[in-house]
């Protein structure tokens, strides 16, 4: 047993020890202690590694536990009331001791009972400080990720932001583009409805059904053209602003936006428009002028796609093409001496295609038909220097455009060459599509059917080329 007036002395030391240092602050809020934590925390984290520590990694005189359990004591219940603590038995030697250790503490608070204990633990035991620094380190690592966790969740949520205004400019955008789109193509289809009404009357006289759709696909030729035309204006003038050193926001701001008021001013008439569509002016020597104004090609489509494939399969037609992907097709028809009129029909399976009519001035020299295999860019020497074709790939996204230029080397003895029907892409899966043209002279027709705006996928096609008198 140890000495009574030993742990007396000890624990009045220590209880004068933590009123000094309490400085008389008996406030739950204003108490902080070392390493920066608050009494109460800190007192239970002293409290947590006395149970778990206690026998294991750190080894006390029964002196130190009397203390520690002193305070511990004067910490949950304040002072000891004698009168109100139940009595010991005879032989509870450990009990007294703890209660004389308790009574010695006098009338010390609980918050300066808390600090001592504390203080006694840290002076006993050396790894009560890195404990406590662990636990803080912990606790601090798990606030800065929590922040940084809050700080990449407000980063998302202003990128989802951006993106949703993106997203509805780039909508709005595509919106005011497909308005105006219709709007230029509501103009062009008034100035032409009569037009191309009379002209389907005569094709298809007493089937209004017919009609609709043939004027339907000529006020769709009549759209695209126009706007390859306008392309090639505005391309033409842009490079002349640049020649002359002008900048490119003069360019911008030189009226090419086409309102709908723009239509009225100019001069064209419907019938104007027609052979600006429909009409080109053929390849011919600046100084002769041998070659005559080509007249516009007739064409329409018919709804029996199945039994048209059947007979040029079964041997009725043409023949059968498989187009692969990227190459263009140009069949080559020379005109007949007994002919004065071509005729061609054409289809293929599940995707469209490109087609355009061309004409090649000179005397043929070969009756037989034939067919001629090329990729897109070994054909840029068979057209004009100004004839731009423009296709816009539906299967890749993406529009692209081929520029055919005669002035290579390679081309200086070509025969010239006239555009009949410009290429673009036909929606020859679903409907035959077919069309005339009336001999403009000697020469030779080039059907050309361009796949080269594939990237991946092969074509069938299915054709019938055929001359009446």
């Amino acid at each position: 047993m140890i000495s009574a007036d030993n742990v007396e002395q000890s624990l009045r030391q220590l209880a004068l020890e933590s009123s000094c240092n309490g400085n008389g602050f008996d406030s739950e809020d204003s108490k902080i202690l070392k390493w920066n934590l608050p009494l109460r925390e800190l007192y239970k984290m002293a409290c947590s590694f006395y149970k778990e520590k206690s026998g294991k990694a750190i080894h006390l005189s029964y002196e130190d536990n009397l203390k520690l359990v002193a305070f511990t004591q004067q910490a949950a219940h304040g002072p000891l009331d004698v009168a109100k603590t139940p009595q010991l038995g005879m032989f509870d030697v450990i009990g007294k001791d703890r209660r004389i250790a308790w009574q010695h503490l006098g009338t010390i608070t609980k918050l300066q009972a808390m600090e001592g204990f504390i203080d006694l633990l840290d002076r006993l035991c050396p790894l009560f400080k890195p404990y406590v620094e662990a636990i803080k380190k912990d606790r601090e690592e798990k606030i800065r990720q929590a922040q940084l966790e809050e700080a990449r969740r407000r980063e998302q949520q202003e990128k989802e932001k951006e993106t949703l205004a993106e997203l509805k400019r780039m909508e709005d955008e595509r919106n005011r583009e497909e308005m105006q789109r219709r709007q230029l193509q509501d103009a062009l289809n008034q100035q032409t409805y009569h037009q191309f009404k009379d002209y389907a009357e005569k094709q298809f006289p007493g089937n209004p059904e017919q009609q609709a759709v043939l004027i339907r696909q000529l006020q769709n030729e009549h759209y695209h053209q126009y706007m390859q035309q306008l392309q090639a204006q505005v391309s033409s003038n842009y490079s002349q602003m640049r020649a002359s050193g002008e900048s490119e926001s003069e360019l911008n701001g030189s009226g090419f936006e086409y309102p709908a008021g723009q239509h009225q001013d100019q001069t064209i008439s419907a019938k104007e428009n027609s052979q600006l569509e429909y009409k080109e002016q053929c390849d011919s020597d600046e100084e002769s002028g041998e070659y005559a104004v080509i007249s516009p090609a007739n064409m329409w489509t018919k709804s029996d796609i199945k039994l048209f494939k059947q007979e040029v399969t079964s041997g009725k037609g043409d023949g059968v093409i498989r187009v692969c992907h990227g190459d263009t097709i140009t069949v080559r028809v020379p005109t007949h001496e007994g002919g004065s009129c071509l005729f061609w029909e054409f289809a293929t399976d599940n995707y469209d295609i490109g087609f355009g009519v061309y004409f090649e001035w000179g005397k043929p020299s070969t009756t037989e038909v034939s067919v001629h295999i090329s990729e897109s860019d070994e054909d840029e020497d068979t057209l004009e220097d100004d004839d731009v074709v423009c296709a816009e790939d539906l299967e890749c996204g993406v529009q692209q455009q081929k520029q055919y230029n005669s002035s290579s080397s390679s081309s200086v003895n070509r025969n010239p060459i006239s555009i009949i029907v410009p290429i673009y892409r036909r929606e020859c899966q679903t409907e035959v599509y077919a069309g005339s043209h009336s001999y403009p002279g000697e020469g030779t027709y080039l059907l050309k059917f361009d796949n080269s705006y594939s990237l991946w996928r092969s074509k069938t096609l299915y054709y019938k080329v055929f001359y009446t008198r």
